[in-house]
């Protein structure tokens, strides 16, 4: 089966209580209208949420069928021998702040009956006074954390960050973090769900009842040395770079060609770009088969740049 042309997936919308509205905005999305949507679910390989590619030669495949049936023709050769895709990618419109959370780390999530989840977030907008949570304010220890908790006031220990649009954020498993208000973020992630809320903002969920809580999980997890990390520091045109992803932002002012032999994921940060005859706009994400012969992007909007996310070789 030849794979020629960029593969593009129809979105899964999560309805979150902190959600908003900005990706029913959002030209070529097809949010819902009227409803916190606060999770579009990009890119995904899980036996309860599935991306199916939306148009083209290809289209009604699944993800899963394309990585276990043609990982070297969309993949590439050098990709981890993993049953699933083994990222997941997303857009968070956080209309109101997330539950302050943790993922748990490899070494502790077997024993947990979780999964390790490392991720990364890039800010697509953010509005004047949003900020991220992440790690403790310098001094802060477990014991600290434990009466905060009791007493309801755990969020005057985390580190604040205030962020603007093109800001990143890395959080290794582990990290205590939490995303405030007003931020519209792209987060590539490893292929996991089990996220840990230790602190919701004494606050009720969708239903008006407390969100489940997983206190002992959480404080397992959380690495307590972690006091005040900063914000990405890009190298050059890379934004993170980890064993699980790369990810490097490209500004296009002019057609520019992926020259890698694996595929690639690309997200529209702002205007818009063609390849192979099809437009991707902002907030849209598409793969760039191994096997593409023709792997220019060509920008037909001004301000156009684009994420450009890799899987490391195994």
């Amino acid at each position: 089966m030849p794979f020629q042309t960029p593969l593009s997936f129809r979105p899964l919308f999560m309805e979150r209580v902190w959600g908003g509205g900005l990706l029913a905005k959002m030209p070529g999305k097809g949010a819902p209208a009227g409803t916190p949507i606060g999770e579009s679910w990009e890119l995904v390989d899980r036996e309860d949420a599935q991306s199916v590619v939306a148009r083209g030669p290809h289209a009604g495949t699944t993800l899963h069928e394309l990585w276990t049936k043609f990982r070297a023709e969309v993949f590439g050769a050098n990709v981890p021998d993993s049953p699933r895709f083994p990222l997941l990618a997303k857009i968070l419109d956080a209309q109101d702040t997330l539950s302050v959370q943790v993922h748990p780390p490899a070494r502790m999530a077997a024993e947990l009956r979780g999964d390790p989840k490392t991720e990364m977030w890039y800010l697509l907008d953010a509005t004047k006074d949003a900020a991220l949570y992440a790690g403790f304010r310098r001094g802060t220890t477990r014991a600290d954390f434990e009466r905060a908790l009791g007493d309801g006031h755990a969020a005057e220990l985390l580190h604040r960050m205030p962020v603007r649009a093109g800001d990143a954020m890395f959080i290794p498993s582990g990290r205590c973090h939490a995303i405030g208000a007003g931020c519209l973020i792209v987060e590539i992630q490893q292929n996991s769900d089990t996220t840990y809320r230790v602190f919701d903002w004494n606050r009720t969920g969708l239903d008006g009842k407390p969100r489940a809580l997983h206190i002992a999980e959480s404080l397992a997890s959380i690495d307590f040395t972690d006091h005040e990390p900063a914000l990405a520091q890009p190298t050059g045109e890379t934004v993170v770079s980890c064993p699980l992803f790369h990810v490097a932002r490209w500004p296009l002012a002019a057609p520019r060609t992926d020259t890698n032999g694996d595929g690639v994921i690309f997200t529209v940060l702002g205007g818009a770009v063609e390849c192979r005859g099809e437009k991707f706009l902002r907030g849209e994400f598409f793969i760039l088969p191994a096997s593409a012969s023709d792997r220019t992007l060509t920008p037909v909007a001004p301000d156009t740049s684009v994420l450009r996310t890799t899987i490391p070789e195994r």
